[in-house]
């Protein structure tokens, strides 16, 4: 039987923290009411910064650890799109990814990390990033997951007026994207701890 209870922590940027949209709209509340579907007391907390890079995370890190009633069974890892927007060098960008993943590590919590492909557009301004979450999960051990299912991103439908930020339906569809990967994680780990 699965653990009623556990305990997940959302980390990232405005799409982790639900730019612009309620708190019952944003991806943890989502998730959170997916997960109870079969865990009735699923927890996910909501650690996003609209705005924060990889460094930011990186910093405020150990206070949002430190800050949680318990050991998370699973961390929710999004971040990075600033960086990219603000043209943070690649290598800087990878090195606080290693550390971020590093604490995690530290502090035995898997990781799920959600990653980003770049709009069509963007392609060319994003090419130096293209693949660094991905080597970096895989040197600690992480899994990945697309934030964004097909057809999610850039849709005229599923932005707020900034044309940028998801709105509600596509946050909604970006949960029912994620909760599979986080199901068979929290039961990886429940089999593990069993």
């Amino acid at each position: 039987m699965p653990d009623p209870s556990p305990l997940i922590l959302a980390f990232g940027d405005s799409l982790i923290a639900g730019y612009g949209l309620r708190p019952d709209e944003s991806l943890p509340a989502r998730l959170q009411a997916r997960l109870r579907a079969t865990r009735p007391r699923a927890q996910v907390v909501n650690a996003g910064v609209s705005g924060d890079t990889t460094e930011g995370a990186w910093r405020r890190l150990p206070r949002v650890l430190s800050a949680l009633p318990e050991r998370p069974e699973l961390a929710l890892v999004q971040i990075g799109p600033n960086d990219v927007l603000r043209a943070i060098p690649p290598e800087r960008m990878r090195a606080h990814l290693e550390a971020i993943l590093t604490e995690f590590e530290r502090c035995a919590i898997p990781v799920l990390m959600a990653t980003v492909a770049a709009p069509p557009f963007l392609i060319q301004r994003t090419e130096a990033y293209a693949g660094i979450h991905e080597a970096v999960a895989a040197r600690h051990g992480a899994t990945t997951c697309p934030f964004f299912p097909p057809g999610v991103l850039g849709h005229p439908d599923m932005v707020l007026w900034d044309r940028v930020h998801p709105n509600a339906r596509a946050i909604a569809l970006v949960a029912e994207q994620l909760a599979p990967a986080v199901e068979r994680m929290l039961a990886l780990a429940g089999s593990e701890a069993g």
